[in-house]
């Protein structure tokens, strides 16, 4: 029972935020960050996830230039026809 509460609290924060805020956050939560690059740059849903909710920050922002790129970047990682590059920092003779 303890759970409803804290379930009424997030509907009516999700009722009070306009659909770019939840974008927004939806953007952030599938953000690839620095520390977990190297285990998720390969991962196709991930990859086209974080791309997907970039396009849509950027569709509600009506910058449609910005969103289709995305959206063919995340297309590509499920088509399987784009992969990631080699880290810029390995391979190198430095390293």
């Amino acid at each position: 029972m303890m759970s409803q509460p804290t379930q009424t609290v997030t509907n009516n924060q999700l009722q009070e935020s306009s659909a770019l805020e939840l974008a927004q956050a939806l953007m952030e939560k599938l953000s690839i960050s620095p520390n977990d690059w190297h285990r998720l740059k390969s991962n196709r849903k991930a990859r086209a996830s974080e791309q997907v909710a970039a396009a849509l920050v950027f569709l509600l922002k009506d910058e449609s230039q910005e969103a289709l790129p995305r959206l063919q970047q995340a297309t590509g990682w499920l088509d399987r026809s784009i992969s990631a590059p080699p880290c810029p920092t390995h391979g190198s003779k430095g390293s």
